[in-house]
């Protein structure tokens, strides 16, 4: 019988391998989080018991693929949003939610620091087109966006007071935008594998397992939610699904006054709770909502 070599092993069978073999297929990323500036909110709109003003840190994570380049998620907050806000009335916008943000704090400014410059980022993953998340598409000229159809539809025609009660700036978005844009729709969505339970539909962004989107409808229509598998670790990035860790671990929602400012509040619990029961299911895997400033003070621009 031929003898094979796997790992610097020889074996007469592949079989007792195939684990090793399945990790080595994997496309394995590398994963950095930053924050483009701040809000400040009382801590009650997080989590319950909390009446404290605390700072809300508008993070984007930076995604290093090994074939495809560079890909955020997000982008956080520009000095763009004070020019946008400064009429009625975008200006209820800025006095009901406080920002802080410098040329210094931008994506743009933080990729710098790091030597990658903005024409590097190949792709920009939007979960939702609330302010805070898109504040930086402009600053990212080739830069194709990728996002769930049904979120852009649900903003792209607001303005003015229509715009402001969906935490939508119209001019945040770049003028080539859809040009520029490659979305997905619900026929793109296929069943995902028992290790996503209690997801059970999914989208492959690349058609290489490498970025897996979900559905995390509530806090905004079209909501998305993002796996990653990295070199340290697995990672579940939930946007606004909730904006504190306490939140999923304890399935516990935020002051019934946040029903004002989410889409459904039954699709915000439903999403709530399968995160929840997805990390009893998977204890291993890291959940990171943007804004929960105890996950940034943890992995922040490691």
């Amino acid at each position: 019988m031929q003898k094979l070599v796997f790992a610097g092993k020889t074996c007469k069978s592949i079989i007792p391998y195939l684990t090793e073999i399945l990790l080595f297929m994997t496309i394995l990323l590398k994963f950095t989080l930053f924050s483009a500036g701040y809000c400040t909110q009382s801590e009650y709109i997080s989590r319950r018991g909390g009446f404290r003003t605390i700072q809300f840190p508008a993070t984007f994570a930076l995604i290093e693929h090994p074939q495809l380049g560079l890909i955020l998620f997000d982008t956080g907050y520009t000095p763009q949003f004070y020019q946008e806000t400064r009429r009625f009335p975008y200006s209820l916008y800025s006095k009901a939610t406080p920002v802080y943000v410098t040329e210094a704090d931008t994506a743009q400014a933080k990729l710098l620091a790091q030597g990658i410059s903005t024409n590097e980022v190949r792709y920009i993953i939007v979960s939702h087109f609330h302010a805070d998340h898109v504040g930086g598409l402009a600053d990212f000229p080739q830069a194709n966006y990728i996002y769930y159809q049904p979120a852009y539809d649900a903003v792209s025609r607001r303005r003015g007071l229509s715009a402001v009660t969906k935490a939508f700036l119209p001019g945040l978005i770049p003028p080539d935008f859809v040009t520029r844009s490659r979305p997905f729709t619900s026929v793109d969505f296929h069943t995902l594998p028992a290790e996503y339970t209690p997801f059970t539909e999914g989208v492959d962004l690349f058609a290489d397992q490498s970025l897996i989107a979900v559905k995390l409808p509530g806090h905004a229509t079209g909501q998305i939610g993002l796996f990653l598998t990295t070199y340290d670790g697995s990672y579940f990035l939930v946007a606004d699904a909730c904006w504190h860790s306490q939140a999923y671990r304890e399935d516990s929602p935020p002051h019934p006054i946040t029903r004002l400012l989410f889409d459904s509040w039954a699709d915000y619990c439903h999403s709530l709770h399968q995160i929840h029961m997805f990390h009893q299911n998977r204890p291993d895997v890291q959940i990171i909502p943007t804004h929960c400033g105890e996950t940034y003070v943890t992995r922040q621009d490691v």
